[in-house]
Protein backbone atom coordinates (compact mmCIF):
# COMPACT_ATOMS: atom_id res chain seq x y z
CA UNK A 1 0.00 0.00 0.00
CA UNK A 2 1.15 3.39 -0.79
CA UNK A 3 1.93 5.78 1.84
CA UNK A 4 -0.01 9.08 1.78
CA UNK A 5 1.44 11.99 -0.47
CA UNK A 6 0.62 15.32 -1.33
CA UNK A 7 0.96 17.03 -4.74
CA UNK A 8 -0.12 20.57 -4.12
CA UNK A 9 0.72 20.87 -0.42
CA UNK A 10 2.17 24.58 -1.17
CA UNK A 11 -1.56 25.44 -3.07
CA UNK A 12 -2.93 25.13 -6.58
CA UNK A 13 -1.04 28.59 -6.71
CA UNK A 14 1.99 26.46 -7.59
CA UNK A 15 -0.23 24.47 -10.33
CA UNK A 16 -1.01 28.47 -12.01
CA UNK A 17 2.63 29.17 -11.69
CA UNK A 18 3.95 26.05 -13.63
CA UNK A 19 1.23 26.30 -16.14
CA UNK A 20 2.64 29.75 -16.66
CA UNK A 21 5.85 29.69 -16.77
CA UNK A 22 5.58 26.74 -19.38
CA UNK A 23 3.40 28.62 -21.86
CA UNK A 24 5.56 31.94 -21.18
CA UNK A 25 8.18 29.45 -22.75
CA UNK A 26 6.14 27.98 -25.21
CA UNK A 27 5.58 31.40 -26.55
CA UNK A 28 9.38 32.84 -26.64
CA UNK A 29 10.42 29.33 -27.87
CA UNK A 30 8.22 29.43 -31.00
CA UNK A 31 9.15 33.17 -31.93
CA UNK A 32 12.86 31.91 -31.94
CA UNK A 33 11.61 28.77 -33.63
CA UNK A 34 9.95 31.19 -36.58
CA UNK A 35 12.68 33.23 -36.49
CA UNK A 36 15.13 30.61 -37.56
CA UNK A 37 13.17 29.84 -40.34
CA UNK A 38 13.05 32.82 -42.10
CA UNK A 39 16.35 33.96 -40.82
CA UNK A 40 19.42 35.20 -43.58
CA UNK A 41 22.54 33.29 -42.24
CA UNK A 42 23.22 29.95 -41.27
CA UNK A 43 24.80 32.01 -37.88
CA UNK A 44 21.38 33.69 -37.46
CA UNK A 45 19.46 30.56 -38.12
CA UNK A 46 21.63 28.86 -35.38
CA UNK A 47 21.34 31.43 -32.95
CA UNK A 48 18.04 31.55 -33.06
CA UNK A 49 17.96 27.66 -32.59
CA UNK A 50 19.81 27.78 -29.97
CA UNK A 51 16.94 30.26 -28.23
CA UNK A 52 14.26 28.53 -28.95
CA UNK A 53 15.38 25.00 -27.74
CA UNK A 54 16.51 27.04 -24.26
CA UNK A 55 12.76 28.50 -24.30
CA UNK A 56 11.05 25.50 -24.52
CA UNK A 57 13.39 22.53 -23.25
CA UNK A 58 14.84 24.51 -20.28
CA UNK A 59 11.86 27.10 -19.12
CA UNK A 60 8.57 26.00 -20.57
CA UNK A 61 9.59 21.55 -19.76
CA UNK A 62 11.99 21.85 -17.28
CA UNK A 63 11.74 24.91 -15.51
CA UNK A 64 7.56 23.95 -15.32
CA UNK A 65 8.52 20.58 -13.42
CA UNK A 66 10.48 21.59 -10.79
CA UNK A 67 7.78 24.43 -10.28
CA UNK A 68 5.20 21.72 -9.84
CA UNK A 69 7.65 19.53 -7.51
CA UNK A 70 7.22 22.28 -4.66
CA UNK A 71 3.81 20.96 -4.18
CA UNK A 72 5.19 17.35 -3.75
CA UNK A 73 5.20 16.56 -0.10
CA UNK A 74 5.56 12.89 1.63
CA UNK A 75 4.53 12.66 5.31
CA UNK A 76 7.10 11.15 7.45
CA UNK A 77 10.23 11.86 5.43
CA UNK A 78 12.28 14.59 4.07
CA UNK A 79 11.99 15.15 0.19
CA UNK A 80 15.65 16.07 -0.89
CA UNK A 81 17.30 16.15 -4.58
CA UNK A 82 19.94 14.68 -5.68
CA UNK A 83 22.49 17.56 -8.04
CA UNK A 84 23.61 15.10 -10.95
CA UNK A 85 20.48 13.67 -12.10
CA UNK A 86 18.92 17.15 -11.84
CA UNK A 87 21.55 18.72 -14.19
CA UNK A 88 21.43 15.84 -16.38
CA UNK A 89 17.35 16.26 -16.59
CA UNK A 90 17.94 19.91 -17.58
CA UNK A 91 20.66 19.22 -20.06
CA UNK A 92 18.75 16.00 -22.00
CA UNK A 93 15.21 18.44 -22.22
CA UNK A 94 17.01 21.32 -23.63
CA UNK A 95 18.83 18.87 -26.04
CA UNK A 96 16.31 17.08 -27.28
CA UNK A 97 14.24 20.01 -28.09
CA UNK A 98 17.32 21.18 -29.72
CA UNK A 99 17.39 17.89 -32.02
CA UNK A 100 13.90 18.00 -32.60
CA UNK A 101 13.59 21.85 -33.98
CA UNK A 102 16.55 21.22 -36.00
CA UNK A 103 15.07 17.93 -37.76
CA UNK A 104 12.34 19.74 -38.64
CA UNK A 105 13.79 22.87 -40.18
CA UNK A 106 17.16 21.93 -40.91
CA UNK A 107 18.96 23.64 -43.97
CA UNK A 108 21.34 20.61 -44.78
CA UNK A 109 20.48 19.27 -47.84
CA UNK A 110 20.55 15.26 -47.08
CA UNK A 111 18.66 16.30 -44.02
CA UNK A 112 16.05 18.25 -46.63
CA UNK A 113 15.47 14.71 -48.65
CA UNK A 114 14.00 13.28 -46.05
CA UNK A 115 9.99 13.71 -46.79
CA UNK A 116 8.62 16.85 -44.22
CA UNK A 117 6.06 13.97 -42.58
CA UNK A 118 8.79 11.55 -42.06
CA UNK A 119 10.88 14.32 -40.02
CA UNK A 120 8.33 15.51 -38.26
CA UNK A 121 7.31 12.34 -36.94
CA UNK A 122 10.77 11.14 -36.11
CA UNK A 123 11.68 14.41 -34.55
CA UNK A 124 8.43 14.47 -32.59
CA UNK A 125 9.39 10.86 -31.15
CA UNK A 126 12.77 11.07 -30.20
CA UNK A 127 11.73 14.60 -28.42
CA UNK A 128 8.81 13.31 -26.83
CA UNK A 129 10.69 10.03 -25.55
CA UNK A 130 13.67 12.44 -24.24
CA UNK A 131 11.41 14.85 -22.78
CA UNK A 132 9.78 11.64 -20.96
CA UNK A 133 12.93 10.77 -19.95
CA UNK A 134 13.79 14.48 -18.40
CA UNK A 135 10.93 13.76 -16.24
CA UNK A 136 11.69 10.40 -14.51
CA UNK A 137 15.17 11.77 -14.39
CA UNK A 138 13.62 14.36 -12.35
CA UNK A 139 11.95 11.91 -10.58
CA UNK A 140 14.98 9.55 -10.06
CA UNK A 141 16.64 12.51 -8.28
CA UNK A 142 14.03 12.65 -5.50
CA UNK A 143 15.46 11.37 -2.34
CA UNK A 144 13.39 10.56 0.55
CA UNK A 145 13.14 8.13 3.96
CA UNK A 146 12.00 5.08 1.99
CA UNK A 147 11.49 4.32 -1.80
CA UNK A 148 9.63 6.19 -5.39
CA UNK A 149 7.91 3.42 -7.44
CA UNK A 150 5.98 4.34 -10.66
CA UNK A 151 2.59 2.76 -11.95
CA UNK A 152 3.35 0.87 -15.71
CA UNK A 153 -0.20 2.43 -16.67
CA UNK A 154 0.55 6.18 -15.66
CA UNK A 155 4.39 6.04 -17.23
CA UNK A 156 3.01 4.70 -20.57
CA UNK A 157 0.13 7.47 -21.09
CA UNK A 158 2.57 10.47 -19.73
CA UNK A 159 5.11 9.24 -22.72
CA UNK A 160 2.03 8.96 -25.11
CA UNK A 161 1.44 12.42 -23.84
CA UNK A 162 5.17 13.65 -24.45
CA UNK A 163 5.21 12.27 -27.82
CA UNK A 164 2.17 13.43 -28.95
CA UNK A 165 2.91 17.36 -27.09
CA UNK A 166 6.41 17.22 -28.97
CA UNK A 167 4.84 16.46 -32.42
CA UNK A 168 2.31 19.16 -32.16
CA UNK A 169 5.24 21.75 -30.76
CA UNK A 170 6.95 20.64 -33.71
CA UNK A 171 4.31 21.15 -36.49
CA UNK A 172 3.21 24.76 -34.72
CA UNK A 173 6.63 26.14 -35.00
CA UNK A 174 6.26 25.72 -38.60
CA UNK A 175 2.58 26.42 -38.96
CA UNK A 176 2.72 29.55 -36.45
CA UNK A 177 4.20 32.46 -38.36
CA UNK A 178 1.77 35.04 -36.82
CA UNK A 179 1.68 35.95 -32.67
CA UNK A 180 -2.25 35.71 -33.53
CA UNK A 181 -1.45 32.34 -33.58
CA UNK A 182 1.92 31.64 -31.15
CA UNK A 183 -0.12 32.51 -28.41
CA UNK A 184 -2.91 29.86 -28.71
CA UNK A 185 -0.78 27.24 -29.64
CA UNK A 186 1.98 28.28 -26.28
CA UNK A 187 -1.09 27.95 -24.36
CA UNK A 188 -2.08 24.07 -25.64
CA UNK A 189 1.48 23.55 -25.21
CA UNK A 190 1.71 24.82 -21.63
CA UNK A 191 -1.43 22.21 -21.39
CA UNK A 192 0.32 19.52 -22.80
CA UNK A 193 3.32 20.08 -20.59
CA UNK A 194 1.38 20.24 -17.50
CA UNK A 195 -0.49 17.22 -18.72
CA UNK A 196 2.68 14.74 -19.07
CA UNK A 197 3.92 15.97 -15.73
CA UNK A 198 0.83 15.15 -13.45
CA UNK A 199 -0.01 12.30 -15.26
CA UNK A 200 3.38 11.25 -14.19
CA UNK A 201 2.72 11.99 -10.77
CA UNK A 202 -0.65 10.67 -10.49
CA UNK A 203 1.65 7.13 -10.99
CA UNK A 204 3.81 8.02 -8.35
CA UNK A 205 3.89 5.09 -5.57
CA UNK A 206 5.81 6.27 -1.94
CA UNK A 207 7.13 3.54 0.59
CA UNK A 208 8.11 5.31 3.78
CA UNK A 209 10.78 3.47 5.90
CA UNK A 210 11.57 5.53 9.09
CA UNK A 211 14.22 2.96 9.79
CA UNK A 212 16.04 4.83 6.70
CA UNK A 213 18.49 7.59 7.44
CA UNK A 214 17.66 11.38 6.62
CA UNK A 215 18.46 11.51 2.79
CA UNK A 216 21.22 14.08 1.63
CA UNK A 217 20.95 16.13 -1.02
CA UNK A 218 18.97 19.60 -2.28
CA UNK A 219 15.58 20.86 -1.06
CA UNK A 220 13.53 21.92 -4.03
CA UNK A 221 13.69 25.46 -2.70
CA UNK A 222 17.44 25.84 -2.97
CA UNK A 223 17.27 24.26 -6.31
CA UNK A 224 14.30 26.27 -8.10
CA UNK A 225 15.64 29.59 -6.96
CA UNK A 226 18.29 29.77 -9.02
CA UNK A 227 16.78 27.92 -11.65
CA UNK A 228 14.24 30.51 -11.69
CA UNK A 229 16.22 33.33 -11.77
CA UNK A 230 18.20 31.48 -14.59
CA UNK A 231 15.28 30.85 -16.98
CA UNK A 232 14.62 34.65 -16.38
CA UNK A 233 17.92 35.34 -17.68
CA UNK A 234 17.51 32.64 -20.47
CA UNK A 235 14.17 34.63 -21.91
CA UNK A 236 15.02 37.79 -21.17
CA UNK A 237 18.18 37.13 -23.86
CA UNK A 238 15.71 35.77 -26.73
CA UNK A 239 12.70 38.47 -25.64
CA UNK A 240 15.43 41.26 -26.42
CA UNK A 241 16.46 39.66 -29.56
CA UNK A 242 12.69 38.80 -30.79
CA UNK A 243 12.02 42.54 -30.27
CA UNK A 244 14.86 43.54 -32.43
CA UNK A 245 14.60 41.31 -35.20
CA UNK A 246 13.02 42.22 -38.79
CA UNK A 247 10.17 40.73 -39.52
CA UNK A 248 9.88 38.84 -42.72
CA UNK A 249 8.00 41.72 -44.55
CA UNK A 250 11.21 43.71 -43.42
CA UNK A 251 13.59 40.66 -44.63
CA UNK A 252 11.45 40.66 -48.14
CA UNK A 253 11.63 44.31 -48.58
CA UNK A 254 15.87 44.57 -47.92
CA UNK A 255 15.49 41.76 -50.35
CA UNK A 256 13.80 43.23 -53.40
CA UNK A 257 15.99 46.77 -52.40
CA UNK A 258 18.43 44.57 -52.80
CA UNK A 259 17.42 42.93 -56.23
CA UNK A 260 16.94 46.94 -57.99
CA UNK A 261 20.30 48.06 -56.57
CA UNK A 262 22.45 45.01 -57.81
CA UNK A 263 22.93 45.18 -61.99
CA UNK A 264 22.84 41.35 -63.80
CA UNK A 265 26.43 41.35 -63.46
CA UNK A 266 26.74 41.25 -59.45
CA UNK A 267 27.79 45.26 -59.48
CA UNK A 268 25.69 47.25 -57.37
CA UNK A 269 23.83 49.98 -59.07
CA UNK A 270 23.40 52.43 -56.84
CA UNK A 271 27.06 52.73 -56.18
CA UNK A 272 28.00 53.55 -60.34
CA UNK A 273 29.34 56.65 -61.16
CA UNK A 274 28.14 58.31 -64.17
CA UNK A 275 30.63 58.97 -67.00
CA UNK A 276 31.49 62.44 -68.05
CA UNK A 277 30.74 64.13 -71.26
Amino acid sequence: MSHEMHHFSMGMWVFFLAYATSVVGSFVGLSCARQALIAPTGRGHRRWMAMAALSVGGVAVWLMHFIGMMGFDVPGTAVRYALGPTVFSVALSVAATWFGLWLVSSRAAWVNRVPSLVRLFVGGVGMGLAVSLMHYSGMWAIRIQGSLEHDTAFVVASVAIGVVAATVALWLAQAADRWTLRVPAALLMGCAVVALHYTGMAGVRVQVDPTVPLPAGQTVTALLFPSFVLGIVVLTVPIAALLLAPSRRDLALEQEFARWTTDDDGTDSSRTVPARS
